[in-house]
C-alpha cells in the first residue's frame, strides 16, 4: 500500500499519483524525489564521500565480510520472503550483493542522497530506486524485509525509523539492521561520519521492541578483531587536522587477506549460533 506523502492517503495503484489529492512526487535525476528538499544536503553524511566508498568498498576486508554476514542472516531468517526495501542504499554495494542473491525478490532501495543513488543505479539492474527520508517511509503493510546497513546510527530520530519501518512491514516481515557498537570506541572516523551515536546492545534492543518488533537475534561482529580496532580508535581519539577518512578502507594485500580470513571464522562460529557480546559491530534480526 502506497502512503502519500502530500495527504498521508492510502491508496493502491501501480504508479504514484495519489488517488484523493493528485500529488505526484517529483523525479530528480530518474528517481521518484519522497523528500527533494533533503535530495543534495543533509546532516548525515557527507554525500561527495560516495564516490570514495565506491572506489574502496568492494576491495575491503570489513565491506566484504558485512556483506557475507547479512546475506546469511537474510537466507536463515527471512528463506521465503518475496519483498524487500533496502534504506540508505548508499552506493549500491550490498543492495548488488543480496539481487545476485536472491534474483527472485522484488527489491526496493532508497537513499536520501541522489548522488548515492546515480552510484547504486550502476550497480543493480532490476532494483527499484528512489529518494526518501527514513523518517516517512511512504509504504504501509507493503514489504516482507526491510534492511537498514550502519545507517540508523547516521539519524537523531532513530525511534520515528524504526516506527516507520514497522508500518511499512506487513504482518509476517521482519528486519535485520547492523550499527556501529560501544561509545567508548568513538572517534575521529564516527565524527567525520556524521554519527549521530554509537548502539549498545541494549539500547537498539529497546528500541527495537518499542517499535512493536520481536527480536529474534542479536550478536555483535567483528569480535575477534577488538583488540585492533581499539587500538585504532585509540590512535584517534585526538583530533588530527590531516585526518584522511579513508585510511582505515585503505588496506592492503596480505593484511586485508588476513583480516577477512579472521572474520570469515567469525561468521562461522555466528552461524553455529556463538552469540558475540562484544564487537564493533552490531547485528539485530527482528519479526512483526
Amino acid at each position: 500500500m502506497k502512503v502519500c506523502i502530500a495527504c498521508n492517503h492510502r491508496f493502491d495503484r501501480p504508479d504514484w499519483q495519489c488517488t484523493k489529492c493528485d500529488y505526484y512526487p517529483p523525479k530528480i535525476a530518474g528517481h521518484l524525489a519522497f523528500a527533494p528538499d533533503l535530495a543534495h544536503a543533509s546532516e548525515g553524511f557527507e554525500a561527495h564521500f560516495f564516490e570514495r566508498l565506491a572506489e574502496l568498498e568492494a576491495g575491503n576486508f570489513w565491506f566484504r565480510s558485512r556483506n557475507r554476514l547479512i546475506i546469511w542472516a537474510l537466507q536463515h531468517y527471512f528463506p521465503h520472503t518475496k519483498s524487500c526495501l533496502e534504506i540508505g542504499c548508499g552506493t549500491g554495494f550490498v543492495l548488488s550483493d543480496i539481487e545476485q542473491n536472491f534474483p527472485e525478490l522484488q527489491l526496493s532501495a532508497s537513499e536520501v542522497f541522489t548522488q548515492g543513488l546515480a552510484f547504486a543505479a550502476q550497480r543493480v539492474s532490476t532494483a527499484q530506486l528512489f529518494q526518501m527520508d527514513a523518517r516517512k517511509i511512504p509504504f504501509e503493510d507493503e514489504f516482507g524485509l526491510i534492511g537498514a546497513f550502519d545507517v540508523l546510527e547516521h539519524i537523531q530520530a532513530d525511534t520515528e525509523v524504526l516506527a516507520q519501518m514497522y508500518q511499512a512491514i506487513h504482518s509476517e516481515g521482519g528486519i535485520v539492521l547492523t550499527v556501529p557498537q560501544h561509545p567508548w570506541l568513538w572517534s575521529q572516523a564516527d565524527d567525520y561520519a556524521h554519527h549521530v551515536r554509537r548502539y549498545r546492545a541494549i539500547e537498539l534492543k529497546q528500541k527495537v521492541i518499542a517499535a512493536g518488533f520481536r527480536v529474534v537475534r542479536t550478536t555483535s561482529f567483528v569480535s575477534l578483531l577488538l583488540p585492533l580496532l581499539l587500538a585504532s580508535r585509540l590512535s584517534q581519539k585526538r583530533h588530527k587536522s590531516n585526518y584522511d577518512p579513508t585510511s582505515e578502507l585503505k588496506i592492503q594485500g596480505w593484511l586485508n587477506d588476513m583480516l577477512e580470513n579472521i572474520l570469515s571464522w567469525e561468521r562461522r562460529l555466528i552461524q553455529s549460533g556463538v552469540s558475540f557480546a562484544a564487537g564493533g559491530s552490531l547485528l539485530l534480526i527482528a519479526k512483526k
